[in-house]
């Protein structure tokens, strides 16, 4: 592979005007797409082979007008007012009425129709049904409530929103995470390199490629349902990926024009050896986003393909992009700044590492590894082993009122109608029944009679009929989130028999609440077999790799203690609330798809890691023969570089806590977790340990395995035997001492 990526990188550094305009016209075409289609993210969440979206599924072919999605509108008078007022009254009935009339809206239910006002008369409950799903509301429909209710409000009327569309339901994450993370970037990779124009290159490549990632993302959006999370997801990883994989071909480049090659020279065999750990990197995380189909969840899916499209654009600029613009700065990449207090600290620490390793602070961290690896060993195992402990009390649901932030509609209506009604009210479950071959004129009443007996129901009333169809609104006693809720939503479907028992009438369980329930316990079963085939994954692409079989074992390791650490850290905050006032989180369920993204990324991201440590340490066993110092040679070569990289993804993903989000919040806190636990902990700690502690045997590999099995050359130890001068040959022009 390397020779391959070599001739790459030199076709690219020779044309790199061509190269350069072959990108701009890709973000050009790609702008221009996402304007002309027009394409916008939604969250029509589906999961098919549930008995949730049967109930969906059957409504749009019987009873389309009620398929859609609903609102809540929550009324509270001011004061000691009383909603039953007749000027109260009167108010609320006319925001009815208004919200009646306007586009995609299939039904409203008056609080005083049903009877949905609270003991104390201070609340009312009404509902608005739409005609088409939630993902497909127009915006100017949601504008249009929202002027509805002002004229409500304007009188001294409290009205809040709810449900699974409303106005403010989708609001647009800002650009804040994003220039705070491209910000971070750049001092992380200023103090790094010490150098402007090193620093500047990996975000210009990150910013084209995340560029093009999210306006393709937006121009797909018009043909397919793309979650407004998978945008989320897309730029911080595209983002991060891509800095990281620049700063990994970018670094090995300065490395070698410190020793005194010309950046023709030097381009392409930067390519050729860092590049191959880049293609491997990219390959692994791309593989494992993909393998998120495995849930059989639509927007899961999409999820992961929009995500991994991103890291393949990240990938492909670092290899043709960056290689031209490399071209064009020259020995710019190490044109040292002098800070005041240091000065020519940057340009000694460049040389030291290039001309004498052995002096650098990563080859000190080498040599403590090596000397305490047993320590070491079984300290690290400890602490990620106890961080991960409350992931095994991971309880998975998906974001409801109580979930969101204080100042929100949604969380505003939740807590009035919990306070008022109870908590099953903000939940309540459809039962979807077919009349067509009922046998008794009181089929209706008598399925609402034993449903009314069922334990845990609060209380069952009709909400519409029509076709022979009826839809029977059940409310639980408990919340959408609590697990006895779960309880009755298995209960009503295990008595299905008892209470559809000479009624000759079908009835299914569905509703935004039973969805939930449904998705969580889908994607709660495909989290092994994901692990499974992730794991699978892992041991083939870097047996390939490294052409052993411990590498991949101590990898596979490692991958599993630092993502359970992550999960358990992450339920710890967000699902027990330590910790929550520092770190502004709602506390509340685990994020049921967040632990299967979890798995695909950060598997991903710890193999970038243990490619790029664990190559440089092959490379110098190669070189040496000598396991101990290998392990100190490459770290010296691997810790600065690796470091920076890990601190700009948790930078990136820090930056991304920052978003009012119930999805996009613990996700971003996760991986940050995930990435500095396995980066430092894992990476730079247990691997080059246990590699030192097994020794020579690490890299050992029966005959037959050379036979079979390729020889990638990741490394690039042939390149570098072949084009690299030796550094004695080269004039070190005094290496300063190191202060």
């Amino acid at each position: 592979m390397s020779r391959y990526l070599f001739a790459l990188g030199r076709f690219v550094a020779r044309r790199r005007w061509w190269m350069l305009a072959i990108w701009a016209v890709l973000l050009i075409g790609a702008i221009t797409f996402a304007a002309g289609t027009g394409g916008k993210t939604n969250d029509n969440f589906t999961v098919p082979g549930t008995e949730s979206q049967d109930a969906v599924s059957l409504l749009q072919d019987r009873l389309p007008a009620f398929s859609g999605a609903q609102m809540q509108v929550v009324f509270a008078a001011p004061g000691m007012v009383k909603v039953t007022d007749q000027r109260v009254t009167a108010e609320i009935e006319q925001v009815m009425t208004g919200l009646k009339g306007l586009p995609q809206v299939a039904a409203v239910v008056d609080p005083f129709q049903s009877q949905a006002v609270s003991p104390d008369q201070r609340v009312a409950l009404g509902s608005v049904q739409f005609a088409v799903s939630a993902g497909e509301v127009e915006q100017s429909t949601l504008d249009a409530v929202s002027r509805v209710a002002d004229q409500a409000r304007d009188q001294g009327l409290r009205v809040e929103f709810a449900g699974g569309v409303y106005p403010g339901f989708s609001a647009e994450i800002p650009h804040t995470p994003e220039v705070l993370g491209i910000i971070a970037a750049f001092v992380i990779l200023l103090v790094t390199f010490g150098a402007v124009v090193a620093a500047g290159l990996p975000i210009v490549t990150a910013l084209v490629g995340v560029g093009i990632g999210l306006t393709g993302i937006l121009g797909i959006a018009a043909f397919v349902d793309v979650p407004s999370a998978a945008t989320s997801l897309a730029l911080m990883l595209g983002l991060s990926c891509g800095i990281d994989y620049a700063l990994f071909i970018l670094s090995r480049h300065r490395h070698h024009i410190v020793l005194g090659m010309t950046a023709a020279e030097s381009i392409p065999l930067a390519v050729g050896t860092a590049g191959s750990s880049v293609v491997f990197a990219a390959v692994t995380v791309i593989i494992a986003l993909c393998g998120l189909a495995v849930a059989g969840i639509p927007f899961l899916t999409v999820m992961g393909l929009t995500a991994a499209g991103a890291v393949l654009v990240a990938m492909l600029v670092a290899l043709t992009l960056l290689p031209a613009l490399l071209s064009f700065a020259g020995g710019l990449v190490a044109k040292f700044i002098t800070p005041p207090l240091q000065p020519g600290k940057p340009e000694q620490v460049a040389r030291l590492a290039a001309y004498e390793p052995e002096r650098t602070c990563g080859h000190a961290w080498g040599r403590f590894i090596t000397r305490f690896r047993i320590p070491l060993l079984v300290a690290g195992v400890a602490v990620l082993a106890v961080l991960a402990v409350p992931a095994t009390r991971m309880d998975l649901g998906l974001p409801s009122g109580a979930t969101q932030a204080e100042s929100s509609t949604a969380r505003k209506a939740y807590d009035l109608v919990s306070g008022s009604f109870g908590a099953g009210f903000n939940g309540p479950l459809l039962v979807v029944a077919d009349l067509s071959h009922a046998t008794s004129a009181d089929a209706v009443q008598t399925l609402i009679g034993r449903l009314q007996h069922e334990p845990g129901v609060a209380v069952v009333q009709p909400a519409a009929s029509d076709n022979g169809m009826v839809l029977i609104q059940v409310v639980p006693a408990t919340g959408p989130t609590d697990s006895a809720t779960d309880d009755l939503v298995n209960r009503l479907r295990d008595d299905r028999a008892v209470i559809e028992n000479g009624t000759g009438a079908t009835y299914l369980v569905g509703g935004t609440t039973a969805a939930n329930i449904d998705t969580s316990k889908r994607l709660g079963q495909a989290l092994p077999v994901f692990l499974v085939v992730v794991v699978g994954l892992a041991l083939v692409l870097l047996t390939i790799a490294f052409r052993t079989v411990l590498v991949p074992l101590t990898s596979i390791a490692g991958f599993i203690l630092s993502v359970f650490a992550a999960l358990g850290v992450q339920v710890a905050v967000f699902q027990w609330g330590w910790g929550a006032s520092i770190f502004h989180v709602t506390k509340g369920q685990t994020l049921s798809f967040l632990p299967i993204i979890t798995l695909a990324i950060i598997f991903g991201l710890s193999s970038d890691y243990q490619i790029f440590v664990v190559s440089r340490i092959k490379e110098e066993f190669t070189r040496t023969g000598d396991a101990v110092t290998s392990v100190q040679n490459g770290v010296a070569h691997s810790a600065r570089v690796v470091t920076a990289a890990a601190l700009i993804m948790f930078a990136v993903f820090v930056a991304f806590t920052t978003v009012d989000s119930p999805i996009v919040r613990p996700l971003a806190f996760t991986l940050a977790v995930g990435v500095l636990l396995d980066a430092f902990i894992v990476r730079l700690t247990l691997v080059p340990a246990i590699t030192a502690l097994i020794g020579t045997r690490m890299w050992y590999h029966p005959g037959w395995f050379a036979r079979y099995v390729p020889d990638l050359d990741i490394e690039g130890v042939e390149l570098e035997s072949r084009f690299t001068p030796e550094t004695e040959s080269i004039a070190p022009q005094q290496v300063p001492e190191f202060s």
